[in-house]
């Protein structure tokens, strides 16, 4: 199990337990977006999904509020989401990447999705205050290569799944299931998929003007001989 303290924004804090992390993929709205981003995987030698959306587990443990990663090599990169997180004060929505091996997911997603930590907020938004214009957030992130910082993902909320609509998928109900963290799918890149020394991503309310923030760096582990 992995015990995360989170600060719910106006609420205070809450120390939750993850037992069951999972990964929803290719959880577009639009056809034509989901394949957009299909194919931008083929271009790096990730296989076409069997069905959309795919929802993959991996460690629990993997979730993590840190700001730094460390990798083996310069093969991965970060993917903007929003992260749904079961807690005793509600259903908590936070900001969050689904850093991934691209040369492991050549040969295999589930296990690209296990092999990186998945960074999330430690600010999060109880889901009852967005639910209602939960389609006019917006998700953003930026990539830092050798110093330079670079819009690579910006788009709607409203170009994914519904939640509700998501969590039907998942368990063929309406109840989110206790004690686990649920990544909600992400947005198209603007440029290339690539390492990045640093991560930003942002989950933008419009309406109640607000934001959740974070960002990491990422190591790479020297190679012991």
């Amino acid at each position: 199990m992995n015990h995360l303290k989170f600060n719910i924004v106006g609420q205070g804090h809450s120390t939750v337990e993850i037992n069951r992390l999972i990964i929803a993929g290719w959880a577009g709205r639009n056809i034509e977006a989901i394949e957009e981003h299909i194919k931008e995987l083929e271009e790096i030698g990730v296989k076409r999904p069997n069905s959309v959306p795919c929802f993959y587990q991996v460690s629990a443990h993997l979730l993590a509020t840190d700001q730094n990663m460390q990798v083996i090599e310069k093969n991965s990169s970060g993917e903007v989401e929003c992260v749904l997180i079961n807690s005793d004060q509600g259903l908590l929505v936070g900001i969050g990447s689904d850093h991934t091996d691209r040369k492991v997911e050549s040969y295999s997603v589930a296990v690209s999705k296990q092999m990186c930590s998945k960074p999330v907020s430690q600010n999060v938004w109880l889901y009852a205050e967005v639910a209602d214009h939960w389609d006019e957030l917006i998700m953003r992130s930026y990539r830092t290569i050798n110093g330079q910082k670079e819009l690579y993902q910006e788009g709607q909320t409203a170009s994914l799944l519904p939640i509700p609509q998501l969590i039907h998928k998942l368990t063929q109900s309406d109840v989110f299931p206790t004690n686990t963290a649920m990544f909600c799918g992400t947005q198209a890149v603007l440029t290339e998929i690539a390492h990045g020394d640093e991560f930003h991503f942002e989950l933008h309310d419009p309406i109640l003007n607000r934001s959740l923030l974070h960002h990491y760096s990422v190591t790479v582990l020297d190679m012991v001989e």
